[in-house]
């Protein structure tokens, strides 16, 4: 190919009900409700952790949720859909009263993420929800399809890496070493194990969200952190209450996400290519690094119908200071897609015919030699780089921006593709600047550009985090960082692949 090329994209239509098909999730899922599936929950079982108000908020919550909510008046078009209710959306229905009740100190909870060492404070207020959580686990049967961690305000704001506690109001710390002994206890050993517990929490992100879903990993559940805020955002006064969304668009984004999490797919890609896997590479660098290991890897899968898997490898020195770069060693990058084609063959009795690899950065020749060594040679295995970029703007004539699906052909392994731009279902671009493209390359193996484009379009709507109508980035990478920030949260242990709503 010599000219480049400017083609068009044709937007994916997601199927549902008894494959009735549409291009927009809230379309599709209020005029057929999800695909029928003898996977999909029969009812909501959702177990909920969190302080007596917490849970009281929930519960009214779900009352509101049952119920039509109107469209807000103003604001974003895309964001002008009406919220039908519950069971008319998905079909099933949601109880307020929950399947499993937590109850957790409220006082306690504080006075714990006041800690004046931050990160005593994060743990032992991470400590609060995963021993409930697990006390309940020993004690009791039943088991919630997943779980609400309903987190206070006051949890949010100084859960976070970079917040502040007023002077006034720090707790005073109970067992806190420091995180320079922390630091040496952990690089050199120590004879005495309460010193070696006293240093372990250091080993922890300041971060409770993530640091809560990566502690409670190996227990099998999941969780759905949500802010008290979010629930009842009219019973705060206005400087607590953050800015929120419109109250449907919450319903529709947080209902979403809660029925993927109880098993359920909200929506599938309609024409789905049989047989063929993808892979979004996930790479976390590590700041405090002991030794030559910097860096921790891992592995999204997904398939078009909307399953995902996480794979988590291992730590070592993938993070390159001189091109800011990650690249596994050859031995690591077969175990990885081993892992990887395990689980495929176990999903679906046999290997697949196509997988691709979505990464954010070129492979080297020997990790793409690891990466080969693994896959049965029935299967025809492809690189491809996807990045954001700036270097390239188009522009049309008037006031709109380019088509979302707008793709510039640089060559038969090259390509600039607008995965954000005006979007006629939506009558509008839902951006603030002109769009840019994400570049993608085709850097290793064999596989036709166009289609390539085609399956990344797809890709960008299986987002079931929310039901907005896509993403500018595919799943497989669309959630790299967030996945590698939880496999980092805490000690570097390797976990049993989880399924993506783990994660998310």
């Amino acid at each position: 190919m010599t000219e480049w090329n400017l083609i068009h994209i044709d937007e994916p239509m997601l199927s549902f009900g008894f494959n009735q098909q549409t291009e927009h999730p809230k379309d599709g899922l209020f005029l057929y409700g999800p695909p029928a599936s003898n996977q999909n929950p029969a009812r909501m079982d959702v177990g909920v952790i969190g302080t007596s108000n917490g849970i009281r908020r929930y519960e009214a919550w779900i009352k509101t949720l049952s119920s039509t909510i109107a469209a807000p008046v103003t604001g974003r078009e895309e964001n002008k859909t009406m919220w039908p209710g519950f069971e008319a959306t998905f079909g099933v229905p949601w109880p307020a009263r929950p399947f499993a009740t937590i109850t957790i100190d409220g006082d306690l909870l504080s006075r714990r993420i006041r800690s004046e060492d931050r990160h005593e404070g994060i743990f032992r207020a991470v400590d609060v929800y995963s021993d409930a959580l697990r006390k309940y686990l020993r004690e009791q049967e039943a088991r919630p399809q997943f779980w609400f961690a309903v987190v206070p305000e006051e949890v949010f704001r100084y859960g976070r890496p970079k917040s502040v506690i007023p002077y006034n109001q720090r707790e005073r710390a109970t067992g806190s070493i420091g995180r320079k002994a922390a630091k040496s206890i952990l690089s050199k050993g120590s004879m005495f194990m309460e010193e070696m517990e006293a240093a372990a929490l250091y080993e922890y992100e300041l971060n409770f969200h993530n640091q809560l879903k990566a502690r409670l990993l190996d227990t099998g559940q999941v969780l759905q952190v949500v802010r008290e805020t979010t629930l009842t955002p009219d019973e705060f006064d206005e400087g607590t209450r953050r800015s929120l969304q419109d109250p449907a668009s919450v319903a529709w984004n947080l209902a979403t996400t809660s029925f993927y999490k109880a098993g359920g797919r909200p929506w599938r890609v309609a024409d789905v290519r049989e047989g063929v896997c993808y892979i979004g590479l996930v790479f976390k660098h590590i700041v405090n690094a002991r030794g030559r290991d910097n860096a921790c890897c891992g592995a999204q899968m997904f398939l078009n119908s909307g399953e995902g898997v996480v794979f988590k490898g291992a730590v070592g020195p993938w993070y390159s200071d001189t091109d800011h770069s990650f690249h596994l060693s050859r031995e690591k990058a077969a175990e990885l897609m081993g892992m990887v084609i395990a689980s495929y063959e176990e999903m679906h009795g046999r290997p697949p015919d196509e997988l691709f690899i979505h990464g954010k950065t070129w492979f080297e020749k020997e990790e793409w030699e690891g990466f080969q060594s693994t896959v049965p040679r029935q299967t025809s295995l492809v690189g491809i780089r996807v990045r954001r970029q700036n270097e390239l703007k188009l522009f049309r004539y008037g006031t709109r921006p380019v088509l979302r699906g707008t793709a510039i052909l640089a060559s038969e392994r090259r390509a600039y593709l607008w995965t954000t731009g005006f979007t006629p279902r939506l009558n509008t671009y839902p951006g603030r600047e002109v769009p840019n493209p994400i570049t993608v390359d085709i850097v290793n193996g064999q596989a036709d550009i166009r289609q390539v484009l085609r399956d990344l379009m797809a890709l960008t709507k299986l987002n079931f985090n929310n039901a907005g109508f896509s993403d500018g980035l595919p799943v497989t990478l669309r959630f790299a960082d967030l996945t590698g920030e939880i496999l980092t949260a805490g000690p570097t242990n390797v976990v049993a692949p989880l399924p993506f709503r783990f994660y998310i």
